[in-house]
């Protein structure tokens, strides 16, 4: 008897200097005649697209009218659970269109062409180098990966909106409601929110984990192009060194990784 509950006390001092880590527990039931339970596939996936930075690069000129940016706003939407609020109030948005003077105020003058001038512009988060949210943030549920995507864990947001305060492109949105009545239809490959969190575009990380290209990128005919900001083969850097481009409230030094051809 003594001998049992002295075995069944080293098992356990084993498992609690593991803190939960599954290769001490596996060894203390291999120390007892048992089989440890196969090894779970942790770390990258081979089939993971990973870059230094990612980036975007946004050709304005394949866009006529808001119509034509549906689609790519409807991908986005649909597979990240984005609720659809009637009150505007409300509204959730990951990618979305807006006029010139909103998207780039400070470039806008009196003599610009017209098409420029009156064109629909696609927005989103920036995925800045230097993104002041994530310094912002006091629980790190905002943080840059390894890829320099400012990705988001929503389970650590405590809703303070801090990052919404420190965003200067107003790329973040609140949940005021519980949005999960609100969602046409549920991806259940991405985690619904809740009320009182903070949410936004995410660069697709979990398809790009999986060997896929953002949906915007998919959806958009080539009018949006992605790949890695400093790899000088990538497509995207292919095309900023083919066009001019401009970015988003660029004189802050925040270094937003979304670039337009205009």
């Amino acid at each position: 008897m003594k001998s049992s509950r002295r075995r069944f006390l080293k098992l356990a001092g084993i498992a609690a200097l593991g803190l939960g880590s599954r290769p001490v527990v596996d060894a203390a039931y291999a120390a007892v005649g048992g089989q440890a339970a196969p090894e779970p596939k942790v770390g990258r996936q081979p089939e993971a697209l990973t870059a230094k930075q990612w980036a975007m690069v946004i050709d304005t000129r394949r866009f006529e009218s808001a119509a034509d940016m549906e689609p790519l706003i409807e991908a986005c939407h649909s597979i990240h659970n984005v609720p659809h609020f009637e009150n505007k109030r409300h509204e959730i948005k990951w990618i979305w269109e807006t006029e010139y003077k909103h998207a780039f105020p400070g470039k806008e003058n009196d003599f610009l062409p017209w098409e420029v001038k009156e064109r629909p512009y696609l927005v989103l988060c920036n995925h800045c180098e230097n993104p002041p949210c994530v310094r912002a943030c006091p629980t790190k549920a905002t943080f840059k990966n390894e890829n320099g995507i400012v990705v988001m864990d929503f389970h650590r947001c405590i809703g303070c909106r801090f990052c919404m305060a420190a965003c200067p492109f107003g790329s973040r949105s609140f949940n005021f409601r519980d949005p999960r009545p609100f969602v046409a239809e549920t991806n259940k490959k991405f985690p619904t929110r809740m009320k009182g969190v903070v949410e936004k575009c995410n660069f697709c990380a979990e398809r790009l984990a999986e060997g896929k290209m953002p949906a915007c990128v998919e959806a958009s005919d080539g009018a949006l192009v992605f790949g890695d900001l400093y790899d000088p083969q990538s497509k995207v850097r292919q095309v900023l060194n083919d066009n001019y481009t401009i970015r988003r409230k660029q004189e802050l030094g925040t270094s937003p990784a979304v670039y337009y051809i205009v």
